[in-house]
């Protein structure tokens, strides 16, 4: 005895999004002038490294940006000093982070970091507004240092 079955397939559906933009806004460098840096920061080159394309969304536990090494030679972690602001220049929280990362000279890479928003209730001004209530901040950095491997 032979059976058959008939499926009904239903016309194909998209899933991709249109009109969506690019928006490259670059991370701000902390000026050492500000009074709120210890001397110490300002012996680092803070040309030697920029930080671009800033991504954090209300529902992300991290944070997500490029950093670009600026040197004629290899770096293998990034310290920042990353500061966040309200949208009219108050002070949320400043931190200091160590990124691992392998950068050749010149070569630019993206890195993720543990959010300061451990509650979830901030999304980088830049990025895409949320649905639900939160509050729109802005970040800065400041170059602490970065290590040099040694050997291969």
């Amino acid at each position: 005895m032979l059976c058959f079955i008939t499926i009904k397939m239903d016309g194909r559906t998209r899933t991709t999004r249109k009109n969506l933009r690019s928006i490259e806004v670059p991370v701000v460098a902390l000026e050492s002038s500000d009074g709120l840096l210890p001397d110490s920061l300002t012996q680092v080159d803070p040309n030697a490294v920029s930080l671009k394309g800033f991504s954090k969304r209300a529902s992300d536990s991290k944070e997500s940006f490029f950093v670009t090494n600026n040197t004629s030679h290899r770096m293998s972690a990034v310290r920042l000093l990353l500061r966040y602001t309200t949208m009219n220049g108050e002070m949320l929280t400043q931190r200091s982070v160590t990124v691992p990362v392998d950068l050749k000279p010149g070569e630019t890479k993206l890195v993720s970091v543990k959010s300061f928003d451990v509650q979830r209730l901030f999304y980088y001004f830049a990025g895409p507004q949320p649905r639900k209530s939160a509050t729109p901040f802005k970040v800065a950095f400041r170059l602490t240092g970065y290590d040099i491997p040694v050997g291969n």
